[in-house]
C-alpha cells in the first residue's frame, strides 16, 4: 500500500499491437489498514502563485529519512506525498506531520510555501509546465491542454481488504457515501480567479478524462476479471491505472482507493478523513449491512453533483428508499451508526472532529470564502492557507 503516482500520471498511450494484459491477482493486505496520499501546491512568497519548484523540493526532501514517499506530479508546481501502511488515523497523522514539517523546512530554504486545497485559486493553466518525466510528456501529447488544466490537488485514501471479493463489496458500499467524502473535504471554490459557486470545483476537471466516474457494479473478482478482459481487448485500457474512477480496486496492494477528496488545508483533516473511510470499511466488512446493486447508482451522479455544488448544504437522495434529506442529516446519522466501529479502529477522535465540523456547518471551502470576503485578495488567502498548512 505504498504511494503511487496518480492514475492520470500513470496512464498509457492508445492501443499497440501487444497482446492484451491480464488482471493482476489481488494481493495480500491486512484488513482495515490505511494509507494516505496528498497532492500539494508549491507557491512563491511574492504573489503566492504556483511556483515551478518541484525538482528543488524533491532534491531537498530526498536527503531526509522519512516515512512514505515524495514524488513529482503532472506539472512542476505540485508534488505528492504519501504515508506508509498505517493501522490507525493517529499513526497516519504522525507520518503526515513528519513529512509536512520536512516540507515546510525545505520550502523555507527555497523561499516558497506549501499549501493544501483542491485548486489554486488564481493560477492560469497555460502557464503550467509539464514535469520533465517521459510518462507526463506522453500524456501531454495525448491530452493536450487538459494535462495542464489537471493542475488540481486531491487526497487519496487506501483501505486494506482481506480478499478480492470483499474489496469489491466494500467499494460498492462505499460508493453510497461519496457525497460525504466530497462535502467533508471540499476545498476548491475558486478557479482562474473566480468563485465557481461550487464547494468542490476540482472534480469538474476530472470529468473531461476517459473512464472517470464509477466502477462497474460487479461483486466477484472473476466477474471483474471478465470486465477487465473486455476493456483490454478494446485497446483502450492497458492496466488498472487507466481507470480514473472515484473508487477503484488496487490489486497490487490488496486495497481499494478512494479518490474524490479535495486535498484538505491541514494534515489533521486529511488524517481524520482517512479515519472516516476506515470506520465505514469496518462497518461494511464486519456487518455486511446491505447488498449493493446496480440500481444504487441511479442517483449516484445527482448526489455527487449536489455535494460538489453545495457541500454540506447539499441534498442527499437515498438510493434505496428515494428519500430526500439534507446531506448534513445523513452524515450525522451515519456517524452515529459508525461510532462503535470507529472506536474499534481507534478512529473515535477523527470521527468526533468531523462530526463537530458538520454540526458547525464548516469545511475548508467555507474557510477559504470567509478569508476572501475579509481580505479581498486571493493572494492573501493563499498566504494564510500556507500558514494554516504549516500548523501556525
Amino acid at each position: 500500500m505504498n504511494a503511487e503516482s496518480k492514475a492520470l500520471g500513470e496512464s498509457t498511450l492508445p492501443p499497440s499491437d501487444d497482446p492484451p494484459p491480464s488482471l493482476a491477482p489481488f494481493g495480500q493486505s491486512e484488513a482495515l489498514t490505511i494509507g494516505v496520499e496528498l497532492e500539494l501546491q508549491l507557491v512563491n512568497t511574492n504573489d503566492y502563485d504556483l511556483a515551478h519548484y518541484a525538482d528543488d523540493m524533491l532534491r531537498l526532501m530526498a536527503r531526509r529519512d522519512l516515512p512514505g514517499s515524495v514524488v513529482p506530479e503532472m506539472t512542476a508546481g505540485m508534488i505528492e506525498i504519501s504515508t506508509d501502511v498505517c493501522r490507525t488515523a493517529d499513526e497516519a497523522l504522525g507520518q503526515l506531520t513528519r513529512i509536512r514539517d520536512a516540507l515546510v523546512h525545505s520550502a523555507d530554504t527555497l523561499n516558497i510555501a506549501v499549501v493544501g486545497g483542491g485548486t489554486h485559486p488564481f493560477q492560469q493553466w497555460h502557464q503550467q509546465r509539464i514535469y520533465d518525466k517521459p510518462r507526463f510528456h506522453q500524456l501531454s501529447q495525448l491530452y493536450g491542454y487538459l494535462s495542464q488544466q489537471f493542475t488540481i490537488f486531491g487526497q487519496h485514501v487506501h483501505v486494506g481488504c482481506p480478499d478480492a471479493d470483499t474489496a469489491l463489496y466494500t467499494l460498492h458500499c462505499m460508493s453510497r457515501y461519496i457525497p460525504h467524502f466530497i462535502a467533508l473535504a471540499a476545498s476548491s471554490p475558486y478557479v482562474q480567479g473566480q468563485d465557481t459557486a461550487f464547494d468542490s470545483a476540482r472534480l469538474n476537471s476530472v470529468f473531461a478524462f476517459p473512464l472517470s466516474g464509477r466502477a462497474p457494479c460487479v461483486l466477484t473478482w472473476d466477474d471483474f476479471g471478465r470486465y477487465f478482459d473486455k476493456m483490454t481487448h478494446t485497446g483502450v485500457v492497458k492496466s488498472m491505472k487507466d481507470f480514473y474512477w472515484d473508487i477503484r480496486p488496487k490489486p497490487e496492494y490488496g486495497t481499494i482507493e478512494v479518490r474524490v477528496f479535495d486535498t484538505p488545508l491541514t494534515v489533521e483533516r486529511a488524517a481524520a478523513l482517512a479515519g472516516y473511510v476506515q470506520s465505514l470499511a469496518a462497518w461494511f466488512q464486519n456487518e455486511r449491512p446491505f447488498a449493493p446493486i446496480e440500481d444504487d447508482y441511479l442517483v449516484y451522479a445527482y448526489n455527487r453533483f449536489q455535494a460538489c455544488r453545495f457541500g454540506l448544504d447539499a441534498v442527499y437522495v437515498d438510493p434505496v428508499t428515494g428519500r430526500h434529506l439534507p446531506l448534513r442529516e445523513h452524515l450525522l446519522e451515519t456517524m452515529e451508526r459508525l461510532r462503535p466501529f470507529a472506536e474499534g479502529c481507534q478512529a473515535g477522535g477523527a470521527l468526533a472532529a468531523l462530526r463537530q465540523e458538520v454540526l458547525d456547518n464548516r469545511n475548508d471551502a467555507r474557510w477559504l470564502r470567509e478569508r476572501q470576503g475579509r481580505e479581498q485578495l486571493l493572494g492573501e488567502v493563499i498566504r494564510q492557507a500556507a500558514l494554516r498548512f504549516r500548523g501556525a
